[in-house]
């Protein structure tokens, strides 16, 4: 592959570095290459200046050090020291974790005390032994680890989480990874950019869908990832992101009953409110058409059931009917129970009022205020922009952690969220405690 594709790319951005090489060069993939042979200093990225044709190579990168706008310079970083999780056992983990799955901060790999270490920088300098930062040099199935510096332990393995964004459950809808070429190798245009092609799926219209830089996503139902091409002959293509092993995480209980515009409806109602049977999804018969199991392995397409994969008002299903290519289906909304019930006692149903305060520390609060105690608007729980973290709906599923509503996953004093603002990482939210006696 190309020599760049190791990269993250950064137009108009300069960093302040201490440690780094000027060179004379043509152009970037040449930097690149002095990049990888520098010799004085573990090169994590380069500068290059398109008017002067100058290269740097550094030595930091941008999460180590100050970022400023230079309208002339591309800032390339290596895509390995930008990982903050490993693949597999974690051999090629450079990320900056420097302390030990149960806290203990690790030693230096350089030094002797408290610890006389067998790896050293001198003795594997291809391992990354950097500062005190985990590492895997010696191969060890349970991963990255490090000397530590308590002297009754030797040395403990370090909690980094698996990169799972290097591959897509379902169509890829939740994929966060740094993919940014189509399957054919064409490099994809930027979200924010209407060069060379015009579009509507910008960061504002789509706040919830993760469209940073120029990585492949889902935003709209597709079949899986795909981005706008930097080719002006190829509008759009999809970008090749291999399935997962593992099992989707659980998004969400499956309804027997409509609730909103049913979409994780996973009863068996095969009828239509005119009474058309159903068709089986896996048939093309009497309709052709696209949505077929396999392809769609998280939509619940099973048999003739009326589902919701497309995001219509509600359910649906292809009918039997040669002359009715397809109608919605009739199905029992999951509240109209609750209203049954209350009306054999004659007691009025009320609506809900949203909840805007807590009780406790707020670990059952349940209600849609999304912004901070200073007004800072929260961050999607599945989203890892502009802050990563590891508070997502799968690793938490009873939290209720939807959209960017304040929650309380993890049992501190009130409800909290991460923030949109990208220098502050998370804060409480504005919500009071409810009045103990307040009548429920």
């Amino acid at each position: 592959g190309d020599i760049l594709d190791d990269y993250l790319r950064t137009d108009g951005v300069w960093i302040l570095t201490r440690n780094k090489q000027f060179y004379k060069t043509n152009n970037e993939r040449e930097c690149a290459e002095k990049c990888e042979a520098e010799r004085n200093f573990t090169c994590r990225a380069f500068l290059f200046t398109r008017k002067r044709l100058e290269c740097l190579t550094l030595a930091e990168n941008a999460k180590m050090t100050v970022m400023f706008s230079s309208t002339d310079a591309v800032l390339h970083e290596k895509r390995i020291y930008l990982m903050q999780c490993k693949r597999g056992i974690g051999m090629d983990y450079r990320g900056t974790e420097a302390k030990t799955r149960r806290g203990i901060p690790c030693q230096k790999w350089a030094e002797k005390i408290p610890h006389k270490p067998n790896y050293t920088p001198e003795k594997h300098p291809n391992a990354g032994l950097e500062e005190n930062y985990c590492r895997n040099p010696d191969g060890d199935e349970s991963g990255p680890w490090c000397y530590t510096t308590d002297p009754a332990m030797r040395f403990d393995y370090c909690a980094i989480p698996e990169c799972e964004n290097q591959c897509m459950h379902c169509n890829g809808e939740d994929y966060h990874g740094e993919v940014s070429r189509t399957e054919s190798g064409l490099e994809c245009q930027r979200w924010d950019a209407q060069e060379p092609h015009m579009h509507g799926f910008t960061q504002k219209h789509y706040p919830e869908k993760d469209l940073k830089m120029n990585y492949c996503r889902n935003p709209d139902g597709e079949l899986r990832p795909w981005c706008f091409t930097t080719s002006p002959n190829k509008r759009w293509e999809y970008c090749n992101i291999p399935r997962c092993s593992t099992r989707p995480p659980v998004s969400g209980r499956d309804s027997q009953c409509l609730s909103g515009k049913g979409e994780d409806y996973r009863g068996r109602i095969a009828n239509t409110e005119s009474g058309n049977a159903c068709q089986h999804w896996n048939s093309q018969f009497p309709h052709k058409h696209g949505w077929i199991p396999d392809r769609y392995p998280c939509k619940g397409l099973e048999e003739n059931y009326c589902r919701n994969p497309d995001g219509e008002k509600k359910p649906w299903c292809y009918t039997t009917n040669s002359s009715v290519r397809w109608e919605y289906c009739t199905i029992p909304s999951c509240d109209r129970t609750e209203q049954g019930i209350a009306g054999m006692n004659n007691v009025p149903v009320q609506v809900p009022l949203p909840e805007e305060c807590y009780r406790g520390k707020g670990q059952s609060y349940r209600g849609t205020t999304s912004v901070t105690a200073s007004g800072k608007k929260c961050q999607a729980w599945n989203s890892m922009f502009p802050h990563r973290h590891i508070k997502t709906p799968d690793r938490f599923p009873d939290a209720d952690l939807k959209d960017n509503y304040c929650r309380n996953p993890d049992g501190d004093s009130s409800p909290w969220c991460f923030t949109t603002d990208p220098n502050t990482i998370w804060e409480y939210c504005n919500l009071k405690r409810c009045d103990d006696h307040t009548q429920e």
